[in-house]
């Protein structure tokens, strides 16, 4: 455990370092795109934080080589050299992205090539245990096509939640706390070698988000871009398939016993098919309602819009911190529980603790529909939002401000003396109108004076 927290806190710091010098050069190198019609921030802010990511990642790599224990993870297995491999190509597509940008149709390619190099070099889902089955050995091509479609999936997933600050590093950190503790218990608690890569990269991720959480956080200084998100979204699909398919069900010998104590032995064995999803369940399924619904309106499902999940929390009436605590909330309650249940899947008092927690956060999450009403002595005891606010009277005009039909009985003296019909008018309208009849005045005098 040592060793992964040096590792974690060696990410972090040189994430956090790098993210200062890295704002600059992205301020020096133009990289700060105008406001658009979907952002939140008001003010243009540099991107090209997954520069500094990129070097936590390869910091935490260079370290853990160089440990005695984790350091068996690179001279037993390829899997880190083809993490390394596919996050320099998805690293240098996000750096052209933020700069330049990149078609969406060619962003997803660039994406697949990537999965495809990191299945090449052997980090890849072998086999699949399915409930009612047993272990289901995968082709090379069936075993590629689904390593493919976890990674594009995780990684848009993690790239349309980046909409909030401080949003998309949050939630990575807290799938990747979760995933650490589900990995290091195979590794550690079952003697499963093969799960210690998967442990090596969710530590690694959650250095990479704990430092640059600081200069992300409301009101961010520097954003990740798609050089930071479509990176921590691969990490995390790395990790996950590491787990799923490169773990042999059969070393845990959880097949004896009674049938009941057999099924209850055997979840562990089946959460990876479900954790990689439930790690990133808020993200997922903002993904599929995004496409859905431009879809729907006739629009490309890669057109950018304002109707993701934390755009709505804004529009109900959260303020931008809450928005992401909320989202932060739900991610932990779906990752953490999934992870509970996979140690104590026979508790009793996990379930009630799940749905109480639930029901809390549909509270919080609705509170700003409710607005009570609170007594004339509770008011200053309550926020102003809920607050009685008094109808302010409105100020009878001054005498000058007027309008000339209101002065002068709706007449207005003309220059040869008479008074002439006014329409009504007001405020400062009818003030520049009677300047001008003045000023008409006073130069028919100076005429009739010139003649005499």
């Amino acid at each position: 455990m040592r060793e992964y927290l040096l590792t974690l806190c060696v990410a972090a710091a040189v994430t956090y370092l790098l993210t200062g010098p890295v704002r600059k050069f992205a301020i020096a190198a133009g990289a700060m795109p105008p406001i658009r019609a979907r952002d939140v921030h008001r003010e243009p802010t540099p991107r090209l934080g997954g520069i500094a990511m990129f070097a936590g990642l390869c910091a935490g790599l260079l370290v853990a080589s160089q440990l005695t224990n984790i350091g068996e993870v690179f001279r037993t297995s390829d899997e880190p050299r083809a993490l390394l491999s596919a996050a320099v190509l998805i690293w240098l597509l996000g750096v052209l992205d933020d700069k330049w940008g990149v078609d969406a149709l060619v962003k997803l390619g660039c994406q697949m090539i990537a999965a495809g190099v990191m299945v090449f070099q052997g980090l890849t889902i072998l086999w699949l245990p399915v409930p009612g089955v047993g272990t289901v050995a995968l082709t090379q091509t069936q075993g590629t096509l689904l390593t493919v479609a976890l990674v594009v999936i995780t990684i848009n997933a993690v790239n349309f939640v980046d909409g909030l600050d401080g949003l998309a590093a949050g939630m990575v950190c807290i799938a990747a706390g979760a995933f650490f503790l589900y990995a290091y218990r195979l590794w550690y608690g079952h003697g499963i070698g093969a799960a210690a890569p998967a442990t090596l990269f969710a530590a690694i991720l959650i250095g990479m988000c704990l430092g640059f959480l600081p200069h992300n956080m409301h009101p961010a200084r520097i954003f990740m871009g798609d050089s930071g998100s479509m990176l921590l979204g691969l990490v995390l699909a790395a990790g996950a398939v590491s787990v799923t398919g490169q773990v042999d069900p059969d070393v845990m010998k959880l097949f004896t016993g009674s049938v009941r104590g057999a099924v209850y032995a055997m979840v562990p064995v089946y959460i990876p098919l479900i954790l990689p999803l439930t790690i990133i369940a808020v993200p997922v399924v903002d993904l599929v309602l995004a496409i859905v619904r431009r879809t729907w309106n006739g629009q490309s499902p890669f057109a950018a819009d304002r109707g993701h999940l934390h755009h709505r929390l804004l529009e109900i009436g959260h303020s931008h911190s809450r928005a992401v605590l909320i989202m932060y909330f739900w991610s932990a309650l779906i990752a953490f529980a999934i992870v509970g249940f996979s140690i104590r899947s026979d508790s009793l008092w996990l379930i009630p603790t799940i749905l109480t927690l639930s029901a809390a956060g549909l509270v919080v999450l609705l509170l700003p529909r409710f607005r009570p009403r609170v007594p004339e002595w509770a008011q200053r005891f309550v926020p102003p939002r809920y607050r009685r606010r008094r109808p302010v009277p409105e100020a009878e005009p001054a005498p000058h401000d007027r309008a000339p039909a209101q002065v002068n009985g709706g007449t207005e003296p003309a220059p040869d003396g008479s008074r002439v019909p006014m329409r009504s008018l007001g405020g400062a309208t009818a003030v520049g109108e009677r300047h001008r009849f003045t000023a008409r005045r006073r130069s028919a005098a100076a005429v009739r004076n010139r003649g005499r």
